[in-house]
């Protein structure tokens, strides 16, 4: 938004106090100096497509399309921490896209702290959401650190973070700051709630997210408190939505040649997901219940208690339902006037409920396994992690990815869960070690020389992780 004088007031762009201008020009000779390092980069290739083509470089020629992953040749700069950006950008990752992982220098992400477990000195919270990434430690509050990020975001095709608004705007790393020395980037904030707005400058956590967005609210046992889910489905949920605004952003610089701003914030991410329960406020102005394992709209669809443990039953229609009472050997239970449509059945929960459970508790979970084999009726477990990774079609999914990490050995983690017919995900790199590869990407990626690299490891711009 441009800003001008009133009518007939005399214009001051010259009157700026000396110290001012000097501090102008120096920012300008700044920027014109990295911009010229990005001249000279894209002369030597290592820009391809990124000068406005409408097309996304590959990394190789158009005609080998063996095995081409979508995303080869993208480079991510990647300063988020924790968990929704992450997981974000480990999923670009996946699909064939270099990620240059920013992090403190000492610090590193903070889930390297997280923890037990470690596997020696590495959190398992952070192998677990940081594969097929590059780690550069950089001191961003410095201002030889940012013109190394802005060096690399020049050089990037997307620059992903979650800090609070404003954070890195007051250091010169803001999207009006990326967007004047690189158009093309597809620039990813990650909030707690937004860029602007009445809670815009609070920190964003998973739970208070959940809680604020009504998650929480319908999570728990039906007369019970609000229950915190066993996994940060808030933050999955917003590293999802990124992944996919990202990949949305790259298909529109492919039809306009431009970068964009993309605002991703738990808040709405979560709101956006509470789908049926949310409409049916909105809707019906029916306020939402907790229903523990039960469905507010679908009865049977919960988890009874066997003699041993627990099975999952969902009736979505009358077919199913009759089945179910066959496979109890409860058949009056399928004509009986109060059960016969799913609607009567909601009405009457609580007694069909208790016919059903005391039936479930007179047999092992296998026996009811069995039983519900080739029945058509969705059922399952409730696996502890054990028996999940045991489970045949985890295996089978190919749901254990194995890496071996260079001071921990061999690891494994959840694979990626969506396959492809014409191309195989990329073999998985490990987590990387903090600032495992800075010397690397500053003299190959920036091609910084050995004294310039001296130098910002000696004052503590970058940090180097040094091999034990």
């Amino acid at each position: 938004m441009s800003v001008c004088a009133p009518s007939g007031s005399v214009p001051r762009a010259h009157c700026v106090p000396s110290s001012r201008l000097g501090s102008r020009v120096s920012e300008r000779l700044a920027m014109l100096a990295t911009l010229a390092r990005v001249a000279a980069l894209r002369r030597t290739g290592l820009l391809a497509g990124l000068d406005g083509r409408k097309e996304l470089w590959t990394g190789r020629p158009q005609s080998d399309t063996d095995n081409v992953k979508p995303l080869e040749g993208v480079k991510i700069l990647d300063l988020t921490r924790v968990l929704a950006g992450p997981f974000a950008t480990m999923n670009l990752g996946d699909l064939g896209a270099e990620v240059i992982k920013v992090e403190r220098p000492g610090a590193g992400d903070d889930t390297r702290a997280w923890g037990p477990p470690f596997v020696g000195t590495e959190s398992t919270y952070f192998l677990s959401v940081n594969r097929n990434k590059k780690s550069i430690a950089v001191n961003i509050k410095d201002p030889k650190g940012v013109k190394i990020i802005k060096e690399l975001a020049a050089l990037c095709d997307v620059f992903v973070e979650n800090y609070v608004p404003g954070k890195l705007s007051a250091l010169g790393l803001g999207y009006t700051d990326i967007d004047r020395i690189a158009p093309h980037v597809i620039y990813c904030s990650i909030t707690g709630y937004g860029q602007t707005g009445p809670l815009s400058q609070r920190a964003g956590y998973d739970a208070i997210a959940s809680a604020v967005s009504g998650l929480m609210h319908i999570t728990g046992p039906e007369d019970g408190d609000p229950i915190r889910p066993g996994v940060a489905m808030t933050d999955l949920a917003t590293g999802l939505y990124a992944y996919g605004a990202i990949m949305a952003g790259l298909i529109q610089r492919y039809k306009t040649g431009k970068g964009l701003f993309i605002d991703c914030n738990l808040l709405s991410s979560q709101v956006a997901c509470l789908t049926h329960v949310a409409a049916n406020y909105l809707i019906a102005q029916k306020e939402a219940e907790r229903w523990g394992t039960a469905h507010g709209s679908i009865v049977p669809y919960q988890a009874f208690k066997t003699k041993d443990g627990y099975l999952v039953v969902g009736a979505g229609n009358n077919q199913q339902f009759a089945t179910v009472c066959k496979i109890l050997n409860l058949p009056e239970l399928i004509d009986d006037c109060k059960y016969k449509t799913n609607h009567l059945r909601v009405q009457n929960r609580k007694e069909l409920i208790k016919i059903l459970s005391a039936r479930f508790e007179k047999a092992m979970t296998r026996e009811w396994l069995h039983c519900f084999e080739g029945s058509g009726v969705p059922y399952g477990p409730i696996n502890n992690m054990k028996n999940v990774f045991a489970e045949p079609q985890v295996l089978h999914n190919g749901l254990i990815m194995e890496m071996k990490h260079p001071t921990v050995g061999k690891i494994s983690v959840p694979g990626p869960a969506v396959r492809y017919s014409k191309f195989k995900m990329s073999e998985a790199g490990p987590p990387p070690l903090l600032g495992q590869h800075t010397t690397y990407i500053l003299k190959e990626v920036l091609q910084y020389d050995d004294r310039a690299i001296g130098e910002l490891l000696s004052t503590g711009v970058v940090t180097q992780h040094k091999a034990e």
